[in-house]
């Protein structure tokens, strides 16, 4: 169990680092925005040099189309809008959007000021330019918001409707310097555990009601009857809307949900303190978010950054991510839903992003039962996030992830695991709250049939990967039914408390890696195959570096230059054959 105490030292610690780190990691030229105001119509970035972005790509990936919109525009202040911060301006923004639609398309402009709305529906040919200074603030009125059919956590079911949304839509943008705030401290359960005393204080004497044990702080009675009726975040017994309507408090929408659209351009916003997610693209195409800077704190449930799900031809760059949940999530879908949508995350480019706190940096799952393939991450910096890389499913998903290739990552102060792989996910956070066991996400040996619902990772590669402390170096965890796969970890530098363990894998390649750890081997290997590690080197300690251990393990090799005396810093569990091991 992590502390309180070291969370708030955590962050001051990184407040220190966090400067120079961001530059360090942001090496290529940010995007610039240039509008052409003599042509009839503009791509937003026209004139933007974009071509670094699509340098070093391992997998055949198009460019991304970006929208393009007229020259029309108009502010929201020709429609009736008042920037006081109080006066609702729903209507303003509907207006101006429906006025700039007619004309063909362009920009509705959010001046400096404050606009507190309620949800603003986008349209095909609207790019909502929220200029530097202004405020959008999202009504605390959950009347507001009425319940819709969507998709959440992979699943069909009712929610909230977003406050911000699109649907079946082209060309489509939000751009500018400006804030959208959720105002998702209204929405939000929060667990006692995560606040001071003094916080914790303040907020019930705020309103709201507290469950039986007083331990969880809910906004209203029909947000705490959600708790008490859900599966999770998603209800899994109710079907109808009707059924959703005593519980609507609990159904947290997302904060930007856009579905079914193509040309779909984020670009320089900040979005932060969402009610549920915060920026969730489901089944987009060219999709290009760039230059944001995604903000929830550090406690609030369900508060990721980014979901991009069952999305194809993504490039996400020039980011800066602190969120309460996952940072860049890629998802496909839920279990049957997920498989019958059947529809993959494809063709993603991820570099020069920020995470600072996050469940996860760059995070595959847990709900990718249509598949992910063609993925690249690079020259990315994780400070103080929960795990670096992470990647997580568990039966009854399905789903194929491959072709992953990540590259130039530098991560330092991770509180658990630097890389993750875990496939007995139960949805817990990496660092444990008061509420979560770790025996929920235990692994079952017993050997499962594979079938439709088994899920599988393979074909990932990693190189130049830099870890400057962490609680474990690397963990590397397939199903006994269906191993993880293809693994290749090339020129890396890993210093954590423990080292590398490898359970049911299959084809784990270690090239050029050091482990520098302060208790334990430096990797351990259990009913694993086809294992083989060239270059591999550690610090030195009294008790064995490689344990290799299952009686299913085979074809494990080792490099003997790679140890002064292979027999005592390698240990052979008991239940190994006789062929498990070669030294060479």
């Amino acid at each position: 169990m992590i502390t309180k105490k070291f969370f708030k030292n955590r962050m001051f610690l990184l407040a220190g680092i966090a400067g120079a780190l961001q530059f360090g990691c942001q090496q290529q030229p940010a995007a610039t925005t240039t509008a052409n105001t003599s042509a009839p119509v503009a791509a937003v970035n026209s004139t933007a040099n974009t071509d670094w972005v699509y340098e070093g790509i391992e997998f055949n990936m198009p460019r991304v189309q970006e929208p393009t919109f007229g020259n029309y525009s108009v502010s929201i202040t020709d429609f009736g809008a008042v920037s006081d911060g109080l006066t609702k301006n729903t209507a303003a923004f509907e207006k101006a959007i429906a006025d700039v639609v007619a004309k063909g398309g362009g920009k509705v402009i959010v001046p400096r000021g404050m606009w507190l709305t309620g949800p603003i529906v986008l349209k095909s040919n609207i790019n909502l330019h929220v200029e530097e200074g202004a405020l959008v603030l999202f009504s605390k009125d959950f009347d507001d918001y009425p319940l819709v059919k969507t998709s959440f956590e992979g699943l069909n079911t009712f929610r909230c409707q977003s406050p911000i949304s699109g649907r079946d839509l082209e060309n489509v943008a939000i751009t500018g310097k400006g804030v959208i705030d959720g105002n998702g401290d209204a929405w939000r359960p929060v667990k006692k555990d995560k606040m001071t005393e003094g916080q914790w204080k303040k907020l019930v004497n705020s309103g709201g009601v507290l469950r039986d044990d007083g331990k969880v702080w809910y906004p209203t009675e029909s947000s705490k009857r959600g708790a008490v009726t859900g599966n999770f975040n998603v209800p899994l017994d109710l079907t109808e809307k009707h059924q959703f309507e005593p519980i609507k408090d609990f159904m947290r929408p997302v904060m930007v949900s856009l579905v079914n659209c193509k040309k779909v351009l984020l670009d320089g916003p900040t979005f932060q303190n969402s009610p549920a997610w915060n920026i969730h693209p489901l089944m987009c195409e060219d999709v290009t978010i760039r230059n944001l800077t995604v903000r929830n704190p550090w406690y609030s449930q369900n508060g990721d950054g980014l979901d991009l799900e069952s999305c194809k031809n993504s490039v996400i760059y020039n980011n800066t991510f602190d969120v309460g949940d996952d940072a860049i999530c890629i998802k496909s879908g839920k279990d049957k839903d997920g498989r019958e949508r059947g529809i993959p995350t494809e063709n993603v480019i991820v570099k020069n992003n920020v995470v600072y706190h996050g469940h996860g940096g760059f995070v595959v799952g847990s709900e990718m039962s249509s598949g992910v393939k063609n993925v690249h991450v690079s020259n990315c910096t994780f400070i103080g996030t929960d795990i670096g890389l992470r990647f997580k499913s568990t039966r009854g998903r399905g789903g194929v992830v491959e072709n992953i290739y990540i590259s130039n990552i530098d991560m330092i102060n991770i509180p658990t695991q630097a890389i993750s792989f875990n496939l007995f996910y139960g949805g817990n956070s990496p660092v444990l709250e008061a509420t979560q066991k770790a025996e929920t996400e235990k692994r079952d040996e017993r050997l499962m049939p594979v079938t439709e619902e088994t899920p599988s990772f393979r074909n990932i590669y990693m190189k130049n990967i830099r870890v400057a402390g962490a609680d474990e170096a690397l963990a590397l965890q397939g199903l006994p039914e269906m191993n993880l796969q293809n693994v290749n970890i090339e020129n890396a530098v890993l210093k954590a408390k423990k080292g590398i363990t490898a359970v049911d894998s299959d084809g784990i390649v270690l090239k050029n890696v050091r482990v520098e750890t302060e208790q334990g081997p430096a990797l351990t290997i259990y009913n694993s195959k086809n294992i083989d590690i060239t270059g591999f080197s550690f610090n030195e300690s009294k008790e064995p570096a490689v344990r290799v251990l299952g009686p299913k393990t085979e074809k494990v090799r080792l490099e003997k230059k790679d140890f002064k005396d292979a027999a005592k810093q390698v240990s052979k569990g008991k239940d190994l054959t006789g062929t498990a091991l070669n030294i060479e």
